[in-house]
């Protein structure tokens, strides 16, 4: 079993930047890839990054892509999303998930450990 806490959510104004953090225990990151994923009310859980188990390789979706930076620590137990130039549209619970999704990384069903989550809000 792997137990994912998400942090660092909050407010921030339109512009802004925030650095989310996900923290495993009982195991650690080593053999999984960790991606974030989001959802906003009234809307679907979507993909925004993914960082491989070596953290060789990331992905992002295209409506964060250039605004986001998913890495992964030293201790490979925790992984930090920081987020610039953030949006209104940016506003859900962002989501740490982990597993070997391979192919279907942008794909929440891929994903067998997920966190609780943390609220963000961007403000115009």
């Amino acid at each position: 079993q792997v137990q994912l806490v998400e942090s660092g959510g909050g407010l921030v104004q339109a512009g802004g930047s925030l650095r989310l953090s996900c923290a495993a225990s009982g195991r650690t990151f080593s053999n999984l890839a960790v991606a974030w994923f989001r959802q906003a009310p009234g809307k679907e859980r979507e993909f925004a990054a993914v960082i491989s188990v070596n953290g060789g390789a990331t992905y992002y979706a295209g409506s964060v892509k250039g605004r986001v930076t998913i890495s992964r620590d030293n201790a490979k137990s925790t992984v930090t999303l920081q987020m610039n130039s953030l949006k209104p549209e940016d506003t859900a619970v962002y989501y740490c998930a982990a597993g070997s999704p391979y192919a279907d990384y942008a794909r929440a069903t891929a994903y067998e450990y997920w966190g609780q989550g943390t609220q963000v809000t961007v403000s115009s």
